[in-house]
């Protein structure tokens, strides 16, 4: 009696034990690292995005640098990466670097802040007033598609040689992006949310300050984030073509005196000055609005 309860009791012991298998055709999904390990998956994550974006750039100057050692390139026409950063130092040093690169810049401030300002204003009037926005949005789009380069001869004699053409160039090009930018996010606002703040009697200025700010500045700022690198690009052209200094004068007239290694220099600067203008101008939107989702292309934190 004892044995056969005994001989029971281990079936059942062994019943219990085994995991029962999964039926034909029932997926199965058992948590991987991610989910049992998010602050170490994320870590790590992170890092190998940090390994990748410093070793692809390296690996690039590393084969410049061996491609023009070793005669595979000529270092006059393409000076070695090394060549370049000896004499980006000593004009950093001997102070001949310093004036183009504030020149540039104070340029690029003035009319990104002009640029900037009137396309948020108009943006946000066209987004909200039907009226405004079919009065002014089919001239507005021809203007547009204008190059705006080729308005450099307008400004120039609007405003004369100096400073005037340079600012009023780059804040036409940052005025369309953030524009565009502003009146499309404003009506992609939800109806809802307008219908909301209409509910509970907000005024004119408690909708825009509740409702259509909030739910339009993240893509606002994805607007001038772009209008931040393209504002760089414009100006550089500009001062190639009509400026006595700054970084695109700089690498023009290095490339006429076939001074390659000034020109590298110069371009240099520039993505270094466009990297981090567009980067401060993300920071920027993310201290603005921390209720936006991050950016996909980027690591959660």
């Amino acid at each position: 009696m004892s044995a056969d309860t005994g001989d029971v009791r281990d079936d059942d012991v062994r019943t219990v034990d085994k995991k029962p298998e999964p039926e034909e055709g029932v997926l199965v999904r058992r948590p991987g690292p991610q989910e049992l390990h998010p602050t170490r998956t994320h870590r790590r994550r992170r890092a190998l995005e940090l390994g990748l974006a410093v070793a692809v750039p390296l690996a690039l100057v590393l084969l410049w640098q061996l491609a023009a050692t070793q005669g595979l390139i000529d270092d006059r026409v393409y000076p070695a990466p090394q060549t370049i950063v000896e004499d980006g130092w000593e004009r950093a040093a001997d102070g001949e670097l310093w004036p183009d690169v504030w020149a540039t810049l104070k340029r690029v401030l003035a009319g990104y802040a002009i640029g900037t300002v009137t396309g948020y204003a108009l943006g946000l009037l066209m987004g909200s007033l039907p009226l405004v926005r079919a009065a002014l949005e089919p001239l507005l789009d021809a203007l547009y598609v204008v190059p705006k380069l080729a308005l450099l001869p307008v400004f120039l004699n609007m405003f004369g040689l100096g400073e005037g053409p340079q600012i009023a160039l780059v804040a036409v090009t940052v005025f369309f992006f953030v524009w565009i930018s502003t009146m499309a996010a404003v009506l992609a606002v939800p109806s809802g949310h307008r219908d909301a703040g209409q509910v509970f009697g907000a005024s004119p200025w408690q909708m825009f300050r509740h409702v259509l700010l909030p739910a339009s500045l993240p893509a606002v700022l994805v607007g001038a984030r772009i209008a931040a690198g393209v504002a760089v690009l414009v100006i550089v052209a500009s001062e190639q073509i009509a400026a006595a200094d700054g970084l695109g004068h700089l690498i023009f007239d290095s490339r006429a005196l076939f001074q390659n290694d000034v020109m590298f220099v110069g371009i240099v600067c520039v993505a270094v000055l466009g990297v981090v203008f567009s980067e401060l101008v993300r920071i920027a939107g993310r201290l603005l609005t921390p209720w936006a989702p991050r950016d996909r292309g980027r690591s959660q934190s």
